[in-house]
């Protein structure tokens, strides 16, 4: 009987740690590179499929301070988002929609707003639930060419 009670305490508590470990919330703070305004300091980040992820966007330490953004797309879809963001060069209502657009919000999985120099925004998400590279970029005209990355998403 004790063994039995001692066992069922052992699993509980395991059972416990899993969740505790799933429910971890990754934290990551993405910056522009140093010495290269157009990139970012980071250029591929992981988290697991499901998790939750806090992301701070920090938009300082630059040599050449300039607004932005942070878009994580899904797989496949960076050409096509970045030629729609570049394509709002045009619209006077851009810098307000913080180049992010309306066209290609499907395929936009989370994003901030345009943080200006010396700005920072934090934004809370679920990671995707399918494993993948998902990849990242800044929509400032221009920029997602350069300003690119890749989040790992395991299972």
């Amino acid at each position: 009987m004790k063994k039995t009670a001692v066992l069922t305490a052992l699993t509980l508590l395991a059972l416990n740690f899993a969740s505790a470990q799933d429910a971890e919330v990754a934290e990551i703070e993405l910056k522009p590179h140093a010495t290269n305004p157009l990139g970012y300091d980071k250029t591929d980040l992981s988290v697991k499929a499901g998790q939750k992820v806090k992301l701070t966007l920090n938009n300082t330490g630059s040599v050449a301070p300039q607004p932005h953004n942070f878009l994580l797309i899904k797989p496949g879809k960076d050409q096509a988002v970045g030629a729609q963001a570049n394509a709002m060069m045009t619209d006077p209502q851009a810098m307000a929609k913080s180049y992010i657009p309306d066209t290609a919000k499907d395929d936009i999985i989370a994003h901030t707003k345009l943080v200006m120099p010396n700005g920072t925004e934090t934004i809370e998400f679920t990671a995707p639930a399918e494993g993948g590279d998902y990849p990242y970029m800044c929509t400032f005209p221009g920029h997602w060419l350069l300003m690119k990355g890749v989040m790992h998403v395991t299972k």
